[in-house]
C-alpha cells in the first residue's frame, strides 16, 4: 500500500478514488488524505487546477495538513492513479553521464573500428561539449502515455525490445517563457517520478538513418510512462541535484546512480525549454536517466515482470509488465 511515509515533507499532492469512483485532487498526510475539490475554497478539479493556483494554494496546503478536525478519510483502500495529467511532456534524452556512454558502446555497429575504451572517451568529449555550450537534447512526449504508478504496463506485440527509463520528472506550477536559469527553480512546484519506457528497436529508424530518431513510435505507446505516486512539493527537497535513482526488476537492482550524474540540472533545462515553448502548470519535465537500462544488461522487458521505482524523497511506484497478444 502506497503511503507519505516514504516521501519527503510533511504532505504532498495526489490523484485518488475510491476502486469504482471518480478521482479527485488529494492532500496526502501519512496515511490519510483530505479531497482538496472539497477543501478548497475554489472547488478544484484536479491536481493541475490546484497547480494553477500554486502561489494562492501552498501555505493554504501547509495549513490544511495541521488541522486535525477537517474530513481526512484513510488512505488504504484508495486507489491511486497518476497524480497530474499534464498538457504538455518535455523529455531530455542523453542527460546522464554513464548511461550516454553505456548506450553508445551498446549501439556500436559491428564494423565499428573504435575500441570500447575509444568509444567511450569520444562520446565523454561530445558530453562535455554539450554542458559547455548549455545545448540539452529535449523532445516532446504525448500525455496519453500517462498511466498511474501501480497500473500494469502493457509491452506492445510491435515491440521488441522494451526498455525501463527510471527519471525524476518536475512538476511546473506557473506558465514559463524564456526564463533564465537564475529564476527557473521558482516555476517548479514539485517532483514526481516517471518510468519512461522505450522500445530500443524503433528508436532509430530503419529505413532512412539520416532521419534520426523515432520518438513517436519508441516512446509513446499507451501507458508508456507510469507516474507518481506523489507530487512532493519542491520545498520539501532539499536538493533535485543530488536524489537517489534506483529501479528494481523483480527484486534486482538494476539502476541506481545519484542525479548528481545528470548533465544539465532541474534550472536549466527548465529554462532551455522555455527559450523555446511556453511550459504550463502541470507539465512534466522529464530529466533523463540514468545507467543501467535494460539494453545494457542485455536483458528488456517481458511478460510478468514487476518493475519497482523510487527516488529519494518522493516514494516509490510498481507495475507489472503484462505482453499484448499478437493481432490486438
Amino acid at each position: 500500500m502506497a503511503t507519505l511515509a516514504q516521501s519527503a515533507g510533511p504532505f504532498a499532492l495526489g490523484t485518488l478514488s475510491t476502486q469504482d469512483g471518480n478521482p479527485f485532487p488529494a492532500l496526502v498526510v501519512r496515511d490519510r488524505v483530505l479531497d482538496l475539490s472539497q477543501a478548497l475554497a475554489w472547488a478544484p478539479a484536479d491536481v493541475r487546477s490546484v497547480l494553477e493556483r500554486w502561489e494562492e494554494a501552498l501555505p493554504v496546503l501547509h495549513t490544511l495538513a495541521g488541522e486535525d478536525t477537517l474530513a481526512w478519510r484513510p488512505l488504504d483502500g484508495l486507489r491511486v492513479h497518476a497524480p497530474v495529467e499534464p498538457r504538455q511532456i518535455f523529455q531530455s534524452g542523453a542527460n546522464y553521464r554513464q548511461h550516454v556512454i553505456d548506450l553508445e558502446v551498446a549501439h556500436r555497429s559491428p564494423d565499428d573500428p573504435r575500441t570500447v575504451e575509444e568509444a567511450r572517451a569520444e562520446i565523454a568529449a561530445v558530453m562535455d561539449r554539450r554542458a559547455a555550450e548549455d545545448l540539452p537534447y529535449v523532445f516532446i512526449g504525448l500525455p496519453s502515455t500517462i498511466a498511474g504508478p501501480y497500473d500494469d504496463v502493457v509491452l506492445p506485440a510491435w515491440a521488441e525490445q522494451p526498455d525501463w527509463e527510471l527519471e525524476l520528472a518536475a512538476v511546473i506550477a506557473r506558465p514559463a517563457y524564456r526564463v533564465p536559469v537564475e529564476e527557473a527553480l521558482e516555476y517548479v512546484a514539485g517532483y514526481t517520478i516517471a518510468n519512461d519506457l522505450t522500445d530500443r528497436a524503433t528508436v532509430f529508424r530503419r529505413d532512412m538513418k539520416a532521419i534520426g530518431t523515432d520518438w513517436l513510435r519508441s516512446k509513446n505507446a499507451p501507458g508508456f510512462t507510469p507516474l507518481g505516486p506523489w507530487i512532493v512539493p519542491a520545498g520539501s527537497i532539499a536538493d533535485p541535484g543530488d536524489l537517489r535513482v534506483t529501479l528494481k526488476l523483480n527484486g534486482d537492482i538494476m539502476q541506481d546512480e545519484s542525479t548528481k550524474d545528470m548533465l544539465f540540472g532541474v534550472a536549466r533545462l527548465v529554462s532551455y525549454i522555455s527559450r523555446t515553448s511556453r511550459l504550463l502548470p502541470g507539465d512534466l519535465v522529464l530529466t533523463g536517466s540514468p545507467a543501467g537500462n535494460g539494453i545494457h544488461w542485455g536483458r528488456l522487458l517481458r511478460d510478468g515482470d514487476v518493475m519497482e521505482g523510487s527516488i529519494t524523497g518522493l516514494g516509490v511506484q510498481r507495475t507489472r509488465c503484462v505482453a499484448e497478444e499478437a493481432g490486438t
